[in-house]
């Protein structure tokens, strides 16, 4: 199964480290029921973009929470075996939830598919959006307009190849 686990550049450096995302359980997000039934598509890669989506906005709680990391999303989407994701039923129709699974088990940075993340050019509207999110959280739709402005930056797609370039390990 595809899944999509939010981090920071600080999270994927000690990723590639250790060899691990997480030793697990983590949240991460995929293509679950409530998605599907939220983003009424049966376009499969539809579907994966909106998991993506919904990871970036949890890459900007990580951001929100870590003041002294590096302004730019990070989603790493990886691919973890069957059974070892579920969504939690309690939470299906719950909107901050749609998509969110949780992992069990450790998620090998070997199983990573793809990593995605910002641009440079957006860390100015990324840092912007980690200060407005609790605002914007409690219903203040100035703030969300803020928060709206990080998602029109699109994540890059990197190959797990450009990891050490992208934390800065690299040539």
């Amino acid at each position: 199964m595809r899944v999509y686990v939010p981090l920071t550049l600080s999270g994927l450096a000690e990723a590639y480290r250790t060899g691990e995302l997480a030793a697990g359980p983590i949240v991460a997000y995929a293509v679950t029921p409530a998605l599907r039934e939220w983003y009424l598509s049966d376009d499969i890669e539809e579907l994966e973009y909106a998991a993506l989506n919904r990871a970036a906005l949890a890459s900007l709680r990580l951001l929100a929470a870590d003041p002294g990391a590096a302004r730019r999303r990070v989603v790493v989407a990886a691919d973890v075996p069957d059974g070892t994701a579920a969504a939690d039923p309690d939470r299906g129709l719950d909107p901050a939830a749609l998509g969110e699974v949780r992992v069990t088990g450790a998620v090998r940075l070997a199983g990573a598919a793809a990593v995605h993340v910002d641009l440079d050019d957006a860390e100015a509207d990324v840092a912007a959006a980690a200060e407005a999110l609790e605002a914007a959280d409690r219903g203040d739709d100035d703030a969300q307009f803020v928060v709206d402005g990080a998602e029109d930056h699109e994540l890059l797609w990197y190959a797990t190849q450009e990891i050490p370039h992208l934390v800065g390990l690299g040539d």
